[in-house]
């Protein structure tokens, strides 16, 4: 397409943008309007799609990382014929086309707009091209705002680390963020030396010059780097009062102030438009194999994060699509099994845990199976990632070891504590808690048949065999390990504190009084409904304990889901921030080990 008519639709774009904006009474035309010659281009002349398939694996992928420019993309994908609902519905309930991308728009791929994350979801399915032997290119448009935030450091890092050349960063360079002037403003020959320090290709442009788009666009094609296209914009470009003025950050129009500003952008005819086609690469599906499932000794003692390195070795080695992301601990958390078995299905993230979710949402998008792992204590710092990749509608497992103060003398700042919580809050996920190494490997397979995300908590010590190598694992329910007629309460626990319940349900025998133990491997979803008839079976009483702080953990978790049953409930958990210790001083210390399980079912019965 020639220039002028890229000039032509970047004002059509002007035009749909500030429309839509206004007649929501809400949105970001500014941020709109700095981008449009960038959008065409790239839309209009730039994008390979198959326009009738938003899941055609050889489409070339966007992310608009300033996903408060939702209206341009709209208009854009409305224009190459991916869009029927009429533009006019944004931001109306029931609408598709919400105030920030969603995956409920079949064209959006993941949710973008908690700045910070495009870059690295881009990475992921960049990634993805070069391990699945695909052409596909994948472009990211960046806030300059957003490149405040450390992730997209991590990202650009990354993506030159990895030499991919197939990703492409538009940096959208409009001088002005929410409040004022963003931290560097319009210096691109400072921006261009930190990022060709990082690795990358940089070409600095007029970002409303469609000559100059285009000619980066093709400086980017034909890169061995990864390219970041620095253009520098006005911000409410094309219209005189908005035009780099302070102050105007999102905010819509009134019809008074539309009206003068559709007067000032040219009104052209819509060109034809044609979308070139991906290029087509045939693929055998995934290998498969019969997966190869560890037979355990009952007399061994093996950590649960042990078990789960072994069981994610033998999926990858039984499937091709399997991908293991490690945060350069898995020598701990033994991912590096499978990194030894099968290299290439293993992908280094170094110590960057937001960077690396963010992989695993773009990598599962073009249909890998992911298990991320670090230590629990590290992942909240990506609990943003997780909230995003959850309105993504991700799906993608991950793994957290070193759970609790099990962990001993490392101190605090190491202790998984709160990672329970964050799971529990986000929408749709699993999470599973392994007490052994049988249930760590059955709850590792069965995490890789299940949609969503799925969370599984691993523990640091060595840990008795408590099943049969036959024994398995059903999404949502527990395990009892002991009963009787007799019982006056229940016991539960989970990872170290179910082996904690269990001494405690022997100690409580010598004193003639009987307990059920109960394995709550799957913390969410949970069958209530069975638990409760369980327990008031058993004595109506339930003592919980687990190794996690009180709030957001298994113990209220069970309170609400038991509430208005009639049980009686003792909630055993780590109440304040711990010290350094061993194991068993630390158990004892916090109040979760079988001495203090036994002490509370003594005033308990």
């Amino acid at each position: 397409m020639d220039p002028k008519q890229l000039q032509d639709l970047a004002n059509v774009l002007r035009r749909d943008s500030l429309i839509m904006t206004s007649k929501a009474g809400s949105g970001h035309p500014t941020s709109c309007l700095s981008s449009a010659e960038l959008m065409s281009c790239l839309f209009f002349n730039e994008l390979k799609l198959d326009v009738k398939n938003p899941n055609n694996p050889d489409n070339d992928e966007f992310i608009l990382s300033k996903g408060h420019a939702a209206a341009i993309l709209y208009s854009c994908l409305k224009h190459i014929g991916c869009l029927t609902e009429n533009l006019e519905n944004y931001r109306k309930l029931g609408s598709d086309l919400e105030g920030h991308p969603t995956p409920e728009l079949k064209w959006v791929k993941v949710a973008s707009g908690s700045l910070g994350q495009g870059l690295s979801i881009a990475a992921g399915m960049a990634l993805a091209s070069k391990l699945q032997k695909r052409k596909f290119r994948t472009f990211a448009l960046l806030g300059d705002s957003e490149l405040a935030e450390g992730s997209n450091w991590e990202a650009f890092q990354f993506a030159s680390y990895n030499n991919l050349n197939n990703l492409t960063a538009i940096i959208d360079l409009n001088r002005l963020g929410q409040r004022g002037e963003t931290m560097l403003g319009h210096n691109t020959k400072l921006l261009a030396i930190r990022l060709s320090s990082f690795g990358w290709n940089t070409i600095v442009i007029d970002g409303h010059n469609i000559k100059q788009i285009l000619d980066a666009l093709n400086k980017a094609r034909k890169s061995d780097k990864p390219t970041a296209i620095i253009a520098k914009t006005l911000k409410g470009k094309g219209v005189s009062f908005l035009e780099n003025k302070e102050g105007w950050h999102g905010k819509a129009l009134n019809e008074k102030e539309l009206k003068k500003a559709l007067s000032e952008i040219p009104n052209p005819s819509t060109p034809q438009i044609t979308i070139v086609p991906p290029i087509s690469i045939n693929q055998k599906a995934p290998l498969e194999h019969k997966i190869i499932q560890t037979k355990y000794n009952p007399k061994d003692e093996i950590a649960t994060r042990e078990a789960y390195g072994s069981a994610l070795s033998s999926l990858a080695k039984s499937n091709s699509s399997i991908l293991a992301l490690d945060a350069e601990v898995s020598n701990s958390t033994f991912a590096d099994k499978l990194k030894k078995s099968t290299p290439k299905q293993f992908i280094e993230c170094f110590i960057a845990e937001q960077n690396m979710l963010g992989l695993a949402l773009g990598l599962s998008k073009k249909g890998f199976n992911v298990f991320s792992s670090t230590f629990s204590s590290f992942l909240p710092r990506a609990h943003d990632q997780l909230r995003m990749a959850a309105i993504s509608k991700a799906n993608f497992t991950v793994c957290g070891s070193h759970a609790g103060i099990s962990i001993g003398q490392d101190g605090s700042s190491q202790m998984g504590l709160e990672d329970i919580a964050m799971f529990r809050s986000l929408p749709g996920s699993i999470i599973f808690y392994p007490s052994d190494a049988i249930s760590a490997e059955k709850l590792t397979l069965l995490s890789s048949t299940l949609p969503g995300i799925k969370y599984i908590r691993t523990t640091r010590p060595k840990t008795k065999i408590l099943y049969e190598n036959k024994e398995e694992f059903p999404i949502g329910d527990f395990k009892v390990l002991k009963q009787s007629n007799k019982d006056k309460l229940v016991l539960m626990g989970a990872g170290i504190t179910l082996h904690e319940s269990l001494k405690a349900h022997e100690e409580l025998k010598k004193s003639k009084t009987d307990s059920a133990v109960i394995d709550l491997y799957c913390i969410k979803p949970l069958n209530s409904k069975k638990l409760i008839e369980f327990i008031k079976q058993h004595g109506n009483k339930l003592i919980i304990t687990e190794d996690h702080y009180k709030e957001g953990g298994i113990g209220e978790a069970l309170q609400s889901a038991l509430s208005n049953s009639g049980i009686e409930i003792t909630h055993l958990a780590v109440s304040r921030v711990p010290h350094s210790g061993t194991k068993d001083e630390l158990l004892e210390r916090y109040g979760i080990n079988a001495k203090s399980i036994v002490t509370e079912a003594k005033k308990f019965t």
